[in-house]
């Protein structure tokens, strides 16, 4: 297809990163930004990347000597309105993918300032974005990560982002309705409604990509080099699922089930993330249209997961064993779920789907790594959706002293840690 010049926020990401050099590698223009507040965090969480990962700057030269082509870098927070002007006032972009924002539900859940910085930066930096492509760039294709998560688990089937009711005799075609899980998520929702409000009102066109759980590290452009690895994220606080049940499985120990494990969600593997991006850049909306395309291949309930992963050990002679925890997070642990994803295998998208080889090979991936797992962050959940962030989260281990509380505004005064939890002191009743 023709050479489209694509940005792509949140390039320093986890799936930002890999789509920049997928979409680099298939002969676009990339220019990349990113606000690197990703890695202030993990600094701040006590949290880490399982696999090292370079500094963008290193990243970019990296492909440029490896693959002769360039992705032009800039840092930028998205939540600057000038800049996000300036940037789209200069570049004239062909299309936007939007991975910037804070992405983790346990951390929107910690307390009052995380739940209000992830509103802030992922509606507002959106809301910036919006504005911008309104007054300098109109006909430009904005691509945005959303979530399956802003669903819900409705007990009707859940439709591509609209739904076909009939009421009082009457028929219209609505936006599926909603029941987010998190301060997160619903942030994701607020999202979707401002895109979809400024395609109606303004004339954009907008692809809103609600995405399943990812898994796997490796693409065709990421394996040409160690130096390229993207990030591998198990802790509580940023990990996914089955990531946290690799690294278990790979160091010997129970898989953790959050409550009945009864929990049914989409996913899908980080290659089919990055085809999906590109399909829907290769088929654009068009103008004034608002489309949601349910971005994932496989459905499946958590204990079932680890199942597949216990399955995985067993045929290599490795006994796994599974452990249920009190779940940390309110939903329902036991529903119905059936998500429609059709548009983007009708658009061509050949699924991979989970086996016992990824699974082995991504055991493989923790086992080369396994000096840096940090086993506390594989122990219990340190955010509970009902009370915030728990002892845990509030403390780190013994010998390294107190967690720092994250700070997550420049104008926001430092606060002292807290002080660990006292075992013999009885909870005040709320």
């Amino acid at each position: 297809m023709a050479k489209k010049t694509v940005v792509v926020l949140g390039v320093d990401g986890y799936l930002g990163w890999a789509t920049a050099l997928h979409l680099s590698q298939a002969g676009h223009d990339v220019v990349g930004i990113d606000s690197l507040v990703r890695r202030r965090w993990d600094r701040e969480c006590g949290t880490q990347s399982l696999i090292p990962i370079k500094s963008m700057p290193q990243r970019v030269a990296l492909w440029k000597r490896l693959t002769g082509r360039t992705i032009r870098w800039r840092p930028m927070d998205l939540c600057d309105a000038r800049a996000v002007t300036q940037l789209v006032q200069e570049i004239q972009p062909d299309a936007l993918i939007h991975f910037a924002e804070q992405r983790s539900a346990p951390f929107s859940m910690i307390d009052l300032p995380h739940a209000t910085m992830t509103q802030v930066n992922n509606v507002v930096g959106t809301l910036n974005l919006l504005f911008a492509l309104r007054d300098y760039a109109p006909q430009a294709h904005l691509i945005k990560l959303g979530t399956m998560g802003e669903y819900g688990t409705p007990n009707i089937d859940i439709e591509e982002g609209f739904l076909t009711i009939t009421h009082n005799g009457r028929q219209d075609r609505l936006p599926f309705p909603m029941q987010p899980g998190s301060f997160y998520h619903l942030s994701k929702l607020h999202d979707s409604h401002n895109i979809q409000f400024a395609c109606r009102i303004w004339g954009l066109r907008a692809t809103d990509l609600h995405q399943g759980v990812v898994y796997g590290n490796h693409t065709a452009e990421v394996a040409m080099h160690p130096g390229l690895a993207t990030r591998f994220d198990y802790d509580a606080i940023w990990g996914t699922v089955l990531n946290r049940f690799c690294i278990q499985a790979a160091l010997g120990r129970p898989l953790t089930v959050y409550g009945k494990g009864g929990q049914t969600r989409g996913f899908l593997d980080i290659r089919d993330t990055v085809a999906c991006v590109r399909l829907a850049l290769e088929h654009p909306a068009a103008k004034g249209e608002y489309r949601v395309f349910n971005q994932f291949t496989e459905q499946f309930s958590v204990k079932a997961l680890a199942e597949k992963v216990i399955d995985a050990r067993a045929a290599h002679g490795l006994k796994t064993t599974l452990r249920h925890l009190p779940n940390p997070r309110v939903e329902r642990e036991e529903h119905y779920y059936n998500a429609k994803h059709q548009k983007l295998l009708d658009l061509g998208l050949q699924p991979h789907y989970l086996g016992d080889t990824l699974i082995e090979s991504v055991i493989e991936t923790v086992e080369r790594h396994a000096t840096r797992v940090d086993p506390v962050e594989l122990e219990q959940p340190n955010v509970d959706w009902r009370r915030g962030g728990t002892a845990a989260w509030r403390t780190a281990p013994a010998e390294s002293g107190p967690r720092p509380v994250v700070l997550v505004s420049p104008n926001s005064r430092p606060r002292r840690p807290l002080r660990p939890a006292d075992p013999t002191r009885a909870a005040q009743p709320r």
